[in-house]
């Protein structure tokens, strides 16, 4: 056993300092991938990983209110657009580090530069000051924090070894480790559009994700929450900003609103800021109510160089007018049928706004900020023949992609209800 860690410790560092070589690395990669590691070596990996690069260190008098959350990602998930300045509204302290989209839509940050002038690209030193004063930081990952996950990562996805659990935990715990952070909230999703599509294994990485944080220091709790329909309406970089501050000011789609409350309030429990979930679940949403994460969020946009006046009529009017590009087609699909919505096929959704251009196909790509979709119906609205379930935002002209999304619409003839995000809590 002690050789297997001394040998985790070498290969971190070798990874680290280039002195092994990218085939090398993969051969080591292939064995955690197929033989797996025990709940020590995984820790262990995961403190090297940590330790490859700069671990950001908090003044003593707010280390202990240091908070982040990670969602292993899915269909219109938006969720950290809204919870990042709640959180901070409500005193937490938030330097979330997020990362791009590889796939149908961006990731956090991608959709935070649909924002003119927003930057993520900020260094460690002004990442502590930004969040030493206003409580909130949402940025990239930068050269100097987990290196060694940068080169491990790349050669994982070149070679077909993403899905080993010690290795997306090392990768997922290290980054969040290297914050700096005392409490964490995981939201693992489960179902058709999710990573994990079996809940089982959405639970295995839970557990070894919330085992390998709390063997860190790092008071954590696992969702595991169900991913086979979008979250929300909008769907595409700009549209779910505009649908974030919808919920920022107490508007918001009430799928969205219960993720974003039910993190939150784990969080604030978890730091002492709330006497448990249930009171930092109602902290949260009076936050989203009385204004207050709202503001947190413009201070956010002003402090990393976005134009926050393209919000200024939000307090009134409907949500970033400023983002909804007048150059786009537009195009709306009708229901065939009269019923009740039975599902809604996220990855249909998905692969359309791929399509559309509003994710990407490979690392370092191009997208198109403002593409994408914004649905009329949930689970469980009734409809009539001819009403309107989605509008379709796009460059070009009329195509058959874009009715073919009607598929993603079920429509029953019985009254149907819809049901909570939350599966579990590990």
């Amino acid at each position: 056993m002690g050789g297997r860690k001394k040998g985790i410790e070498m290969f971190v560092q070798s990874v680290s300092d280039g002195s092994m070589s990218d085939e090398e690395v993969i051969e080591y990669l292939a064995e955690i991938f197929e033989n797996g590691l025990d709940s020590s070596e995984t820790v262990l990996l995961t403190k090297e990983m940590r330790d490859s690069g700069v671990v950001i260190q908090w003044p003593e008098e707010m280390s202990a209110l240091v908070v982040d959350k990670h969602s292993t990602g899915g269909v219109g998930d938006k969720v950290s657009i809204a919870l990042a300045p709640a959180l901070a509204a409500c005193g937490a302290k938030v330097p979330m580090i997020s990362g791009r989209g590889l796939g149908h839509t961006g990731g956090t940050l991608d959709k935070l530069e649909s924002i003119p002038g927003f930057r993520t690209d900020i260094p460690v030193e002004e990442l502590i000051q930004q969040v030493s004063k206003i409580g909130v930081a949402m940025v990239g990952q930068t050269e100097d924090l987990v290196p060694a996950d940068r080169r491990m990562y790349a050669l994982r996805d070149i070679s077909g070894l993403v899905a080993s659990v010690p290795l997306i935990t090392g990768s997922i715990v290290s980054k969040k480790a290297a914050e700096g952070i005392s409490a964490l909230v995981l939201d693992v999703k489960t179902g058709s559009a999710a990573f994990m599509k079996e809940k089982a294994s959405a639970e295995e990485l839970a557990y070894s994700m919330k085992s390998v944080a709390e063997g860190m220091g790092i008071s954590t709790t696992c969702l595991i929450t169900s991913m086979d329909h979008p979250i929300g309406h909008a769907v595409g970089n700009s549209l779910e900003i505009v649908e974030s501050v919808e919920t920022l000011c107490g508007r918001g789609p009430s799928d969205l609103e219960e993720l974003v409350c039910i993190q939150g309030g784990l969080l604030l429990s978890s730091i002492g800021l709330a006497v448990d979930q249930g009171h930092g679940s109602a902290m949260i949403l009076d936050s989203l109510y009385d204004g207050s994460a709202f503001d947190k969020f413009l201070e956010m946009v002003k402090a990393q160089g976005g134009e926050s006046s393209i919000f200024d009529s939000d307090r009134d009017m409907f949500a970033g007018l400023g983002l909804i590009n007048s150059e786009l087609y537009s195009t709306d699909v009708l229901s065939d049928h009269d019923g009740w919505v039975s599902d809604i096929d996220a990855v249909l959704i998905a692969d359309l706004c791929l399509k559309l251009g509003a994710g990407r196909t490979e690392l370092g790509g191009s997208i198109d900020h403002s593409v994408g979709i914004i649905i009329h119906v949930g689970i469980g609205s009734p409809v009539s023949k001819n009403e309107i379930l989605a509008t379709v935002y796009h460059r070009n002209g009329e195509s058959d992609d874009l009715h073919a999304i009607k598929d993603a619409f079920s429509i029953s003839e019985e009254p149907q209800f819809p049901s909570s995000r939350i599966l579990g809590v590990v």
